[in-house]
């Protein structure tokens, strides 16, 4: 009798080790999948791409950035007012690279440079890819970039 109860323990035992290291495969694979595809790189000539080298836009030199259509998403203005092409004030851009939304919350920084590359991180300073020295001003472009993917995604999902 006892030696039953033993086994049957022990099989309960493997069975919920083996559902505990599914489960964290599993929840593994998902983050790091949606951390890959949020990571914007911003290179010399002002050119946005995600992780995977697509190009989602690029900056001007008027400070306005547009999405590969050419169609605008923001701009800063000379105070560092990051406003959208429909004329509403989204937050403040600040020279160092750190982006405050409408609230006055921190969104992004810029982090520690290598070479001629900042990081870009978000407020907890999670990576969320890079920026050439010359634009971190428009570090914010990886946020606005990314909620405007994320919204066409769930669209064309609809």
């Amino acid at each position: 009798m006892r030696i039953q109860r033993l086994i049957s323990a022990k099989k309960g035992l493997l069975l919920t080790m083996f559902l505990l290291v599914i489960s964290l495969s599993v929840n593994a694979q998902a983050k790091s999948n949606s951390t890959s595809d949020e990571k914007i790189y911003i290179n010399k000539k002002g050119e946005i791409y995600n992780h995977g080298g697509t190009k989602l836009g690029f900056i001007t030199k008027e400070d306005i950035v547009k999405n590969n259509e050419g169609k605008t998403i923001y701009f800063i203005d000379a105070n560092g007012n990051v406003i959208d092409s429909k004329g509403n004030k989204l937050g403040k851009a600040k020279k160092n690279g750190s982006y405050y939304n409408i609230k006055g919350e921190n969104v992004l920084n810029v982090g520690k440079t290598e070479g001629e590359k900042c990081e870009i991180l978000d407020s907890k300073g999670h990576n969320m890819g890079n920026v050439h020295q010359n634009y971190k001003l428009h570090a914010c472009a990886a946020h606005c970039l990314l909620l405007e993917q994320k919204n066409n995604k769930e669209k064309s999902k609809k």
